[in-house]
């Protein structure tokens, strides 16, 4: 029952969101156009519920380069805003998440959720420990309770106990806390960029040099059907 009201909940939001936000949405998109070459939109595959991957959409924030051609794995972690990878326009779009809106249509169409874990890379799959895998038990969120709490400033690991305890407690109540707080955070644009110490690559590589298996799969398991 609070996993259909919930699902209602979305379903309404982001239309009525879309359709609020359509001007400045196409305004965005007018903007990425003319700064830099390259298309609007960004794709990539990101594992959903129950492991599911699925295609997120943003604004595209960085210069244009063959997703092929990009090894997360060996891939520089964004530190700063000024990174030269990142647009002009980029810049002022991930410093207030306005490259975040796209995701209302993963909202809709049922991908995504408005409030949940964020949806991980399937890189990073392997590096989520078996006893905090319970977050791939709901759908990905635009938001969440790691992101109120302090979004990428956050260890790896903190992210990852922030969404388990979203999991076991999450209601509708608590979700409609979460999107107040959200609001806060944007306006203080704080917690955009995290130290390379605390994501998850140096968090990969110290298990590599501890040599201890993180999981006993890079796969999360599937609870059943969506």
């Amino acid at each position: 029952m609070q996993d259909s009201a919930k699902r209602l909940f979305d379903i309404v939001s982001s239309s009525v969101a879309l359709v609020i936000l359509a001007i400045p949405l196409l305004l965005i998109a007018l903007w990425i156009r003319l700064d830099s070459p390259g298309p609007i939109l960004f794709r990539q595959t990101r594992i959903g519920r129950h492991g599911r991957p699925f295609s997120i959409v943003k604004f595209r924030s960085m210069r244009h380069r063959n997703p092929q051609g990009i090894d997360q794995h060996a891939e520089p972690v964004v530190t700063t805003g000024h990174d030269p990878r990142i647009t002009r326009a980029g810049r002022l779009l991930r410093a207030t998440s306005l490259d975040e809106l796209p995701q209302l249509w993963n909202i809709l169409v049922g991908e995504m959720s408005v409030v949940g874990p964020r949806p991980v890379l399937p890189e990073q799959v392997e590096v989520v420990p078996d006893h905090l895998r319970q977050r791939f038990q709901v759908r990905p969120g635009l938001t969440g309770l790691a992101q109120v709490r302090g979004r990428r400033s956050l260890s790896w690991l903190d992210q990852l106990a922030a969404d388990q305890e979203y999991v076991a407690r999450h209601s509708l109540v608590m979700d409609l806390g979460l999107i107040v707080r959200t609001i806060g955070v944007l306006f203080t644009g704080s917690g955009v960029y995290g130290g390379e110490a605390q994501n998850w690559r140096a968090y990969r590589d110290t298990l590599k040099r501890s040599a201890r298996p993180v999981s006993s799969s890079t796969k999360p398991s599937n609870h059943g059907p969506s």
